[in-house]
């Protein structure tokens, strides 16, 4: 996919973070944009600059549910009569020991990260290929946002990692799918490392029904300050990634990586699987973050 210049994109988590800099890209390549997220005025502040370049249509919508990205794509529809690239990319970060998370914890992070793929694959997946049906000269891209954690399994990370692993096997599920019925749709899945976004303080947004009176425990805080340092050191930005986004689609790549040096922990994770060695240490190779992670456990017990 190549051609962009009034073509329709749809993002969630467009209010922040990587969202945001897809929107603006995508505006500055003349697309019309459909803009969601659970931040309502964020959102309509991003909507109103936004507006300025292209026509925009923006929707308070929450992930976690099927009926809400049925609505999100129904609207789409409505206003612009198709849908060309679709970024399921709202993301939440949570951290500690994996059986120190509650279950609120699972259902919150697996709700955004994972189920909110899901239903997106889901419900435009088949949105897509109704506009396909109707253009023989359609074509459409689906990008999904997963992560180095999606290939790597950091302690303290429990959660996280198991949701974006799902989004990789999805992902990479989606494409031989699409592969099979030949149909005009390409996919990428998006794998960025620390990148400087708000996502160490997505707690902020979580609903009210998934919170709990629990006190984080001393690994819980501990990978929250690890991914706030990390995520705030990064050098690479939302705008970069936005940018290798667009690049990956227009070269029809699947994999998008925004720090490629990393590839070096997964080859040594796969390698030991391959082997059916003990799994592959994914800090060998930035140890200094995991004596991170270990002196702030021991530091708040």
């Amino acid at each position: 996919m190549d051609e962009f210049h009034d073509k329709v994109a749809v993002i969630t988590g467009a209010a922040s973070g990587m969202g945001r800099e897809f929107a603006n890209l995508a505006a500055s390549l003349g697309m019309k944009l459909v803009l969601a997220d659970v931040q309502p005025k964020a959102l309509e502040k991003a909507a109103d600059e936004l507006a300025k370049q292209t026509e925009v249509l923006a929707m308070v919508c929450d992930v976690r549910k099927g009926e809400h990205v049925q609505e999100l794509a129904d609207s789409a529809m409505a206003r612009f009569g198709a849908v060309h690239l679709v970024f399921n990319n709202a993301g939440v970060g949570a951290g500690g020991l994996v059986w120190e998370n509650s279950e609120e914890d699972w259902e919150w992070v697996l709700g955004v990260n994972l189920w909110g793929v899901i239903h997106g694959v889901r419900v435009f997946t088949r949105t897509m290929l109704e506009c396909a049906a109707q253009d023989p000269g359609y074509r459409g891209w689906i990008v999904n946002t997963a992560s180095m954690a999606g290939l790597l399994n950091s302690p303290a990370l429990g959660i996280y990692n198991v949701s974006k692993h799902a989004v990789v096997a999805l992902t990479e599920t989606l494409y031989h799918d699409l592969k099979l019925v030949d149909a005009p749709i390409g996919t990428s899945v998006l794998c960025p490392y620390f990148i400087p976004t708000a996502i160490a303080q997505s707690h902020r947004h979580r609903p009210d029904e998934l919170r709990t009176d629990e006190i984080m425990t001393a690994s819980q805080m501990a990978a929250q300050a690890l991914t706030e340092k990390a995520v705030g050191s990064g050098k690479v930005s939302a705008a970069d990634v936005a940018r290798l986004t667009f690049d990956a689609i227009r070269e029809e790549r699947f994999y998008v990586f925004s720090h490629p040096q990393a590839l070096g922990a997964v080859a040594e994770r796969m390698d030991a699987l391959v082997h059916a060695r003990q799994p592959a240490d994914p800090y060998a190779a930035t140890p200094h973050l995991k004596e991170i992670l270990k002196a702030g456990m021991k530091g708040r017990r």
